[in-house]
C-alpha cells in the first residue's frame, strides 16, 4: 500500500511540475584524528542513501555525492564521537569544483564542547560548466581572472563566459544571451542584491578577496530562484577557517585590501575592507580632455563580515554583512564670446552613493535525509546627486522679457507662468531604496534517486525619490509676425532659454510586495545515466503606491531540464552528455518604482516581463583535463514592459509618461567553452558566443510626438559575436602570467544627421535683447550601421614567495588592462560644439573607454 502511495505521489509531480537535472560528482574524503594529526584508517561514513564507504589505510572514502543538493554524511569510528556533516550543493552553495574534504574527529572521551570540523581543500577548484544551465567559477581560477588592475572585480570574470556580451572595460552590466543588461540578478547567499554595482553600473560591489565562488545560471536553471529572464548570478561568501587565524593584505597602486579570519570554539568570523585611491592617476592624466574637470577621483569604499556558528552538529548559523559608499566630484569652468559677449560658466557636481545589507541564515538537519534552511535579511541602497552650473549666458529681467516678446507679436499664452529669467541651474537628486526578505527552503531525499524540495519566498521593496530640477529650459515660442532683431528672415519659430526657480521638487515613494514559491522532483537513475528535475515557481507581484494600489496576475513558471549520459570511460572520452530542456521566467522592470496614481494603471495591466526559452546541448570531458560545452537556445519573449514620453511641441513640456506592457522579444544563438582545466604549466579557456535578438516595442514616437507602429529592432547593446581567450601561464613553480583577450564585433550605431542651427533668445541686463544661432544634431535608428570592432587585452605578471611552513605566502605583481588602446578601431559618430556647429576631429574614433594602458602594480601578502 505504501509503495503504491508512492507511486501516486511521483506521478502527480511528474504530471504537474517542471525541471533540470542532477548528475553526481565524485568527492574525495579524508578522516583525520584531530590532535595525532593521523589518517583514520576504517573509518565508515553513512551517506543520506543508506550506503557506507569505509576509509582506507590513508584514511580516505571516494564516492559520488549529488551536485545540486546538499547532503548529510555520518562519520562513526570506534573511540570517537559520531559526527553529522553537511556536504554542499555545487550549485546553491557555491562549491561546482570542490572534490576534496578534510574532516578533523577528536577521540570521544575528549570531545567535551567540541564540534566537528571540516574543510574543503583549496587547492582543487576551478572552472565548473554544467551544461544547460550554468558555468562556475571559484577558488583560484577566479582570484587569478577577476584579481588584475585598478579594480579587482568578479563581474570581469563573469564578462569572459560563453554566452555574455561584451560591455567594456568600466561597465559591469553585460548584456546575457541577449537580454536586457539590468534583467541580470545577483544573489548572495541566497539573497538578492538589489543594487550590486558602484559608479551606477560601472563595477560591481563583489570584490574576489569577499567570495569564494560565482554561478552564472543563464540556461534553464532551478526554480529554486526566479526574478530574471536573462541570467541569474548566484555568489557564495568566503567562510572563515574552523582552525586557523588568517589574514591577507594586498597593496597596490590604486586600492588597498585587508581581510582578517578568525575561528572560536564553535565557529568563525572573517571581516574584510576594501579602499580605492585614484588621486595620483587622476593627476597624471590631467592631459586627456574631460580628465581637468575631475575634483573628487573617483572613490570606492567598502567593508564586509561573514560567519557561522555551530549550535550542534545539526544546526548551524551563518550571518553576512556589507556596507559600501562611492562617488565622484568634477567643475568645469569655461569662458567664451557669443555675439560679440564674452560668457562665463562655471558648472559643479557630486556624485555619491552608500548601500548596506545583513543576511541571517539557520540550516538544519531534522534527519540524515533532510535539510532545512531559513534565510532572513534587510538592505538599503540611496544615491544624491548635487549640482550647480551658473553664468551670465542667460540674465534676464523678466518685465523687460515680456514687453520684448509682445512687441514681437507673441501671445503671452505660449509663455510660463511664475518664471523668472536668471543664469543658473540647480540640480538635487535623492532616491533610496529599502529591501527586505525571507525565505525557507526545505530538501527530502525520499530515496530511490528521488529528491523532493520545497519553498516559499517574500521580497519587499521600498522606493523613495526626492527630484530637484531648477535651470534654463527650452520652451519653443511659436506664430509670430515680426521679424526678430538679429534675424534677417521672419521666423515660424524660436526658442527661448528661461529658469524654473518656483517648480516644487517631484517627491513620492512606492513599494512592492513579491511573494514566491516553489516546487520540485528531482530524480537520478543509479547508474547516472539519466537525471532530471521537475518543478514549477510562481511568483505574484503587489504594488503599493503614494496613494493607489495596483493588483497583478501571478506568473506561473513551469521548467523541465533532463540530461542523458551517452558513454563514460572510454577510449579519449572521461564522459559524454546531453542535455535539452525548456522553461518560462518572469521578471520585474525597473521602471515600475517610479509608478503614480497619474499615470493610469489599473488592476491587472502591470505585467510581469516573461520568456520562454528552450535548450540543447553537449558537454564532453576528454582525457587530461579538457572538456568542451556548446550548447543552442531560442528565448521568445513577451509582456516586456516599456515607456512612452510625448513631448507637446507649443512649449516643449511633457505629457504623463505612458506605459505599456505588450513589448516583445527574439532570441537565438549558441555559445560553446574548451577548456583545460588546472595543470602545472597552462590552463584556460575559450569561449565564443553567437547572439542574434530582436526586439519590438509596438508603439513608439517620433519627433514631433507623433504614435507610430513600431518595428523590430537591434537592440543597443547587441553584439552578434563575442570570443575570449583565458589562459594561466606558469614558467616556473613561483612565477604566474595570466592573460585575458577578448574580440566583440560592433554595436548598433545610428545614423547622424546633418548639423542645423536654430535660433536662440538673448536678453541681457546691460545690452537690448537678440538672437544667436545654436546647433543641435538629430539621429535616426540603422538596421545595418555597426561601430568597429574591440580588442581588450590585460595582463597580469606574478612572483610568488612561500615561507618554510607553507603558512606564509606572498605575491608581487605588474599588470596591463586596455593594453591595446592604441588600436583605435571603433567608429561611432562624431560629437560637435553647439555654439559653432564644427565637430570635434577625432571624436568618430573611440580606444575602449581609456585612450592609454592602465598600468598597475602591488604586493599581496597573507598568512
Amino acid at each position: 500500500m505504501f509503495f503504491s502511495i508512492k507511486k501516486y505521489f511521483f506521478a502527480l509531480h511528474i504530471l504537474f511540475f517542471t525541471a533540470f537535472i542532477c548528475f553526481a560528482r565524485d568527492i574525495i574524503v579524508y578522516i583525520e584524528d584531530a590532535d595525532l594529526a593521523i589518517p583514520l584508517e576504517g573509518a565508515v561514513i553513512h551517506t543520506w542513501d543508506n550506503h557506507e564507504f569505509v576509509c582506507n589505510d590513508e584514511g580516505i572514502a571516494v564516492f559520488s555525492v549529488p551536485d545540486t543538493r546538499p547532503v548529510l554524511l555520518q562519520i562513526t569510528y570506534p573511540g570517537y564521537k559520531t559526527e553529522r556533516i553537511t556536504i554542499p550543493a555545487s550549485a546553491a552553495e557555491g562549491s561546482a569544483v570542490k572534490s576534496r574534504f578534510t574532516i578533523f574527529m577528536r577521540i570521544d572521551s575528549m570531545l567535551e564542547n567540541k564540534e566537528l570540523v571540516f574543510v574543503a581543500e583549496k587547492t582543487n577548484e576551478g572552472t565548473e560548466v554544467k551544461s544547460g544551465r550554468s558555468v562556475s567559477i571559484a577558488g583560484k581560477d577566479l582570484a587569478r581572472i577577476s584579481e588584475i588592475g585598478f579594480l579587482e572585480d568578479v563581474m570581469t570574470a563573469i564578462k569572459l563566459l560563453p554566452g555574455v556580451g561584451y560591455t567594456g572595460m568600466f561597465d559591469a552590466m553585460p548584456s546575457i544571451r541577449g537580454g536586457d543588461p539590468g534583467d541580470l540578478v545577483a544573489v548572495l547567499d541566497g539573497f538578492y542584491i538589489e543594487n550590486p554595482y558602484f559608479w551606477g553600473g560601472g563595477v560591481s560591489i563583489f570584490d574576489p578577496h569577499m567570495i569564494e565562488s560565482a554561478r552564472l545560471s543563464h540556461g534553464i536553471f532551478s526554480s529554486r530562484y526566479g526574478h530574471t529572464i536573462s541570467g541569474l548570478l548566484e555568489l557564495t561568501s568566503k567562510t572563515p577557517s574552523p582552525t586557523e587565524t588568517e589574514i591577507e593584505l594586498g597593496l597596490s597602486s590604486s586600492v588597498v585590501n585587508l581581510n582578517v579570519s578568525i575561528p572560536f570554539r564553535k565557529g568563525g568570523i572573517m571581516v574584510m575592507g576594501k579602499a580605492t585611491y585614484w588621486d595620483g592617476y587622476i593627476a597624471l592624466l590631467k592631459w586627456i580632455p574631460g580628465m581637468e574637470a575631475i575634483t573628487v577621483a573617483p572613490y570606492i569604499r567598502a567593508a564586509a563580515f561573514s560567519g557561522n556558528y555551530r549550535f550542534t552538529s545539526a544546526v548551524e548559523m551563518t550571518f553576512n554583512g556589507f556596507i559600501g559608499g562611492d562617488g565622484v566630484g568634477l567643475s568645469y569652468k569655461d569662458s567664451f564670446e557669443i555675439d560679440k559677449q564674452k560668457q562665463d560658466i562655471d558648472m559643479n557636481y557630486k556624485w555619491d552613493s552608500l548601500q548596506g545589507f545583513l543576511i541571517s541564515g539557520l540550516t538544519f538537519n531534522p534527519r540524515n535525509s533532510m535539510v532545512l534552511r531559513g534565510t532572513a535579511g534587510g538592505g538599503f541602497s540611496k544615491t544624491f546627486l548635487n549640482g550647480d552650473m551658473s553664468g551670465n549666458l542667460y540674465l534676464f529681467n523678466k518685465a523687460d522679457f515680456i514687453s520684448y516678446m509682445l512687441g514681437l507679436g507673441v501671445s503671452p499664452m505660449f509663455l510660463p507662468d511664475n518664471y523668472i529669467i536668471n543664469g543658473r541651474t540647480l540640480m538635487k537628486i535623492d532616491n533610496t531604496t529599502y529591501t527586505a526578505q525571507t525565505r525557507i527552503d526545505y530538501d527530502w531525499e525520499i530515496g530511490g534517486g528521488f529528491l523532493f524540495a520545497a519553498g516559499v519566498q517574500e521580497f519587499y521593496n521600498r522606493w523613495t525619490r526626492y527630484i530637484l530640477l531648477r535651470g534654463p529650459q527650452d520652451i519653443l515660442a511659436k506664430n509670430f509676425p515680426n521679424t526678430p532683431p538679429g534675424i534677417g528672415l521672419p521666423l515660424d519659430s524660436f526658442y527661448v532659454n528661461v529658469d524654473i526657480p518656483y517648480m516644487p521638487p517631484i517627491e513620492g515613494y512606492n513599494q512592492a510586495l513579491i511573494s514566491s514559491a516553489y516546487t520540485l522532483l528531482e530524480y537520478k537513475s543509479p547508474q547516472q545515466k539519466f537525471g532530471a528535475e521537475l518543478g514549477l515557481r510562481v511568483d505574484h507581484l503587489y504594488f503599493i503606491g503614494k496613494d493607489f494600489t495596483i493588483q497583478t496576475y501571478p506568473a506561473v513558471n513551469p521548467r523541465l531540464n533532463m540530461d542523458f549520459n551517452i558513454l563514460k570511460n572510454k577510449g579519449f572520452f572521461n564522459s559524454w552528455d546531453i542535455t535539452a530542456g525548456a522553461g518560462f521566467f518572469s521578471s520585474l522592470t525597473d521602471n515600475i518604482s517610479s509608478l503614480q496614481s497619474s499615470d493610469g494603471i489599473d488592476d491587472f495591466e502591470l505585467k510581469q516581463n516573461r520568456s520562454l526559452t528552450s535548450l540543447f546541448g553537449t558537454n564532453i570531458r576528454f582525457l587530461d583535463n579538457w572538456s568542451f560545452n556548446v550548447e543552442f537556445y531560442y528565448k521568445y519573449i513577451f509582456d516586456r514592459a516599456y515607456s512612452l514620453n510625448k513631448t507637446r511641441a507649443e512649449n516643449g513640456q511633457n505629457d504623463p509618461i505612458d506605459y505599456y506592457f505588450n513589448g516583445e522579444g527574439r532570441v537565438w544563438g549558441f555559445d560553446f567553452m574548451l577548456q583545460k582545466y588546472q595543470s602545472r604549466y597552462l590552463d584556460g579557456w575559450i569561449s565564443y558566443t553567437f547572439t542574434w535578438a530582436r526586439y519590438k516595442n509596438p508603439l513608439m514616437i517620433d519627433r514631433n510626438g507623433n504614435l507610430l507602429e513600431g518595428d523590430w529592432r537591434w537592440p543597443s547593446f547587441h553584439h552578434f559575436h563575442n570570443l575570449n581567450l583565458v589562459m594561466n601561464i606558469k614558467p616556473a613553480k613561483r612565477y604566474n602570467i595570466a592573460v585575458r583577450f577578448s574580440f566583440a564585433s560592433g554595436a548598433p550605431l545610428s545614423v547622424a544627421g546633418e548639423i542645423t542651427s536654430y535660433p536662440v533668445l538673448i536678453v541681457r541686463p546691460d545690452a537690448p535683447p537678440s538672437f544667436i544661432q545654436e546647433y543641435k544634431r538629430s539621429s535616426s535608428y540603422s538596421d545595418t550601421r555597426r561601430d568597429g570592432f574591440a580588442l581588450p587585452l590585460d595582463i597580469k605578471f606574478s612572483r610568488f614567495s612561500f615561507n618554510k611552513n607553507g603558512k606564509a605566502q606572498g605575491e608581487l605583481y605588474l599588470a596591463a588592462e586596455n593594453a591595446l588602446s592604441f588600436l583605435k578601431t571603433r567608429d561611432k559618430n562624431t560629437t560637435f560644439n553647439q555654439y559653432t556647429g564644427t565637430e570635434v576631429k577625432g571624436s568618430d574614433r573611440e580606444n575602449y573607454q581609456m585612450p592609454i594602458p592602465m598600468v598597475s602594480f602591488g604586493i599581496v601578502w597573507s598568512y
